[in-house]
């Protein structure tokens, strides 16, 4: 029996490989697995061989405070590996932690095929990695078509196949009438998978929302969770005595809320692509300590953190960062944005005109399952 062994290193990437190998298991369902995931893996009765919180830092300092163990973590999974001899490694996004496991097993055994889906943004920093991947990837799937070119010009083999985000989507809608009274209007908020990210944005979210209640009493704020940060949000914002917010955490109920709220707020990050493709306003915001902000401006390429935004090299989505990631900042942007909708048209066509220019047209997890399993039965 062939057997692939999955890497991701946050709860995004576990969402991602999970949508591929459920995929994988229709068109080949002879694949003995295990990995290092979450709880969509396990949905899908793949183990993870540690809790995946054990390696979700962010920030230069997190990682430095944390580097014995991730050292620790990287050199248990590299023992695992070899012991449950995979004939792939399908490593998802998260490449400070799962390239460097995948470089150290090539290393040890080159015959195991390494297949990264996600790429590393190299068009935004650090291009240089380039020439290090060359050596022990064997093959890269792509979100976005415009990153070939980097990939093509290092010689690495590279497929686009597509961002699952970015997808047309034909979901069976869910009655929320027994969650959502019908006078309000739903604004949806996403404050992060990460505990160091979640800790610094939901005080500066709450403060929002009261800022939100003092002038307004139609708006109910749904707080969008991933599996594994649901209880600590919940427990949150319970103590806080708000009767209009809500934590949802199921995939399915999360689309169709989002589909249903007439605003965003989100971390930056990729799920501002789910929000532009249901087309719904939005802004970012995004806090991290001051060290790694410096750090990070002085190594990046773009004026941006928006996907939207760098691909069309000017702001069409609104970011409050760092000091302008505050309460009275995002009260100020979400209003403006409410009172304006020809400003929100305009948003929500750019985004459209965007997405159409990198949207794939087939499925990005029936693309990437395919070549998984081309490598199978090579």
């Amino acid at each position: 029996m062939k057997k692939i062994f999955i890497l991701t290193g946050e709860s995004s990437g576990d969402h991602l490989a999970s949508k591929v190998i459920y995929k994988l298991k229709k068109i080949n369902p002879n694949v003995k697995y295990s990995c290092v995931g979450g709880s969509y893996l396990k949905s899908l009765g793949i183990n993870s061989i540690f809790d995946l919180k054990e390696i979700t830092y962010i920030g230069f300092t997190s990682v430095l405070f944390n580097i014995f163990k991730i050292r620790n973590r990287i050199n248990k999974t590299v023992k695992e590996v070899i012991k449950f001899k995979p004939d792939i490694i399908f490593s998802v996004d998260s490449p400070d932690f799962t390239l460097r496991v995948s470089e150290k097993i090539k290393k040890i055994n080159p015959s195991i095929k390494t297949i990264h889906y996600v790429a590393p943004q190299v068009w935004i920093w650090r291009e240089n990695r380039l020439k290090k991947f060359k050596k022990f990837l064997d093959h890269v799937l792509l979100l976005f078509n415009f990153e070939k070119k980097y990939f093509d010009k290092a010689n690495i083999k590279s497929t686009f196949v597509g961002h699952p985000l970015i997808e047309k989507k034909n979901k069976s809608k869910i009655d929320l009438s027994s969650l959502i009274s019908k006078n309000k209007k739903i604004i949806s908020i996403f404050p992060g998978s990460r505990d160091s990210e979640t800790k610094v944005l939901l005080p500066i979210l709450i403060d929002f929302i009261r800022l939100m209640n003092n002038k307004f009493n139609n708006y109910l704020f749904i707080f969008h969770a991933t599996n594994e940060n649901n209880k600590e949000i919940k427990n949150f914002i319970n103590s806080k005595n708000l009767d209009n917010v809500q934590v949802v955490s199921d995939e399915n109920l999360k689309s169709q809320i989002l589909s249903e709220s007439i605003f965003a707020v989100a971390k930056s990050g990729t799920v501002s692509l789910e929000i532009c493709n249901l087309q719904i306003p939005s802004i970012i915001i995004y806090k991290i300590n001051m060290i790694n902000y410096f750090i990070m401006k002085s190594l990046v390429k773009v004026k941006f953190a928006n996907i939207i935004n760098i691909i069309n090299n000017k702001e069409i989505i609104p970011e409050l960062l760092q000091k302008e990631c505050n309460a009275k900042e995002i009260y100020k942007s979400v209003v403006y944005m409410l009172n304006n909708p020809d400003f929100m048209i305009s948003q929500i066509n750019a985004c459209n005109k965007t997405l159409e220019e990198i949207r794939s047209k087939t499925s990005s997890s029936d693309e990437a399952s395919l070549i998984l399993n081309n490598y199978l039965i090579s």
